[in-house]
């Protein structure tokens, strides 16, 4: 209640226009009564909402009108090859932003918290896990995408997905089981048959194709992997993802390994720390640089001349003969030592245990919740490490002590 003596309101009125992707949202309004005689302020606050006025608003179609601004050899959400199954589209999301969403929010992405990168069964806090890396590798690439002016919504969803597949204790499960298979194995196809068949209870996550392609197609061979023919549809996106995912995993592979012991900076070849750099930091800058100046090309900047030629993700000779040998390098004392050593041993016998007798003896297999589309193999790519280790420990007590962690 004002006193009686107060003079009378003045008043000052701002207005605030929310704009959300270029398009307004509502209008509010801001009426500021004050008095001279009193610090008493009465704030009315006016909200008009213009939804009405201006009719439906989707943020996506905002989102897909402003992919005009990336380069035309982008991959646009407007212009995808769709989903094997057709869907109403999402009126914030695209396709890809929904696609990136469906797998961060799957089980398989959940497991890749406790499946070896390399080391298995580290006792440190600090040793990179399937799940780790998976967020390097998307950091790397979206920060090379936004640059190239690609789809860097693709690219993380591609990102993300990639290692779903990926077995307990990393690729040296992913061999055994190779071993296993007549047809073989490859954590590719089974990241590939993840997201189309095996989540949500066997229906599939049902992706986009460009996602899809781009797991499928990111695996690398040993040696000079930009040498490898790639599919003629694969996108410039799925192109940084494959790329991306070998800086992340050579710069902290050697952390983990320089943390382990197993080699020390003196035993690198010269030809790292005077091409690609000393440090972490400088290598991964080093690389990210040098693909993007590499394939400027992909922004599509002088694409008039020749709209006709889609350009490749590459890098230079320089960097690329640098990266090749640290890769080597990478193979020779550490991926192939810790197949050898006997915590990889033991990997691969736990494996070879859980797949023999969960095909030999049905009854070890009776209270196994398999799902639609299931199988056994697909039982055993999905264990955590942990989870491989319990199991085989009920199974034979004897084979899983070397990996039994003891804090």
């Amino acid at each position: 209640m004002l006193n009686r003596y107060t003079t009378g309101p003045k008043f000052q009125t701002t207005a605030q226009l929310i704009i959300l992707n270029g398009k307004i949202l509502y209008v509010q309004q801001i009426n500021i009564k004050y008095y001279e005689s009193f610090t008493i302020f009465v704030i009315e606050i006016i909200f008009f909402n213009l939804g009405k006025i201006l009719g439906s608003i989707s943020i996506r179609e905002n989102i897909e009108n402003g992919e005009i601004n990336l380069s035309p050899f982008a991959s646009k959400a407007k212009n995808s090859l769709g989903r094997k199954t057709a869907e109403e589209n999402c009126d914030i999301r695209t396709v890809f932003q929904r696609d990136r969403d469906r797998i961060i929010h799957s089980n398989a992405f959940k497991r890749l918290k406790d499946k070896t990168q390399v080391f298995i069964s580290p006792t440190g806090d600090h040793y990179i896990t399937r799940l780790t890396h998976t967020l390097e590798v998307a950091q790397i690439a979206r920060t090379i995408s936004r640059a190239l002016k690609l789809n860097e919504d693709l690219t993380e969803a591609i990102s993300l997905g990639h290692d779903l597949g990926h077995t307990p204790f990393g690729h040296i499960g992913e061999d055994e089981l190779n071993n296993l298979l007549p047809n073989g194995f490859t954590h590719a196809k089974q990241s590939y048959r993840i997201v189309e068949f095996l989540e949500k209870n066997g229906e599939g996550l049902n992706l986009t194709q460009e996602v899809k392609e781009g797991i499928l197609n990111h695996s690398k061979p040993k040696g000079d992997f930009f040498d490898k023919k790639l599919p003629e549809t694969l996108s410039l996106e799925a192109q940084v993802c494959r790329v991306s995912d070998a800086i992340a995993y050579l710069n902290h592979d050697l952390k983990d390994a320089l943390r382990d012991g197993i080699i020390t900076v003196e035993m690198m070849p010269k030809i790292v720390s005077s091409d690609l750099g000393a440090t972490h930091s400088e290598r991964i800058n080093t690389m990210v640089k040098d693909i993007i100046s590499t394939s400027w090309s992909a922004r599509g900047e002088m694409a008039e001349k020749n709209t006709k030629t889609k350009p490749k993700i590459q890098m230079s000779f320089k960097t690329r003969k640098a990266l090749n040998i640290f890769r080597d390098y990478m193979f020779q004392e550490v991926y192939e030592p810790q197949d050898k050593s006997i915590e990889g041993k033991t990997a691969r016998k736990i494996v070879n245990l859980l797949f023999v007798q969960l095909h030999k003896s049905p009854d070890k297999i009776k209270d196994i919740p398999l799902k639609k589309n299931h199988s056994i193999t697909d039982y055993i790519a999905g264990m955590t490490d942990q989870f491989a280790i319990r199991m085989a420990k009920k199974l034979d007590s004897s084979i899983t002590k070397p990996l039994e962690r003891k804090y």
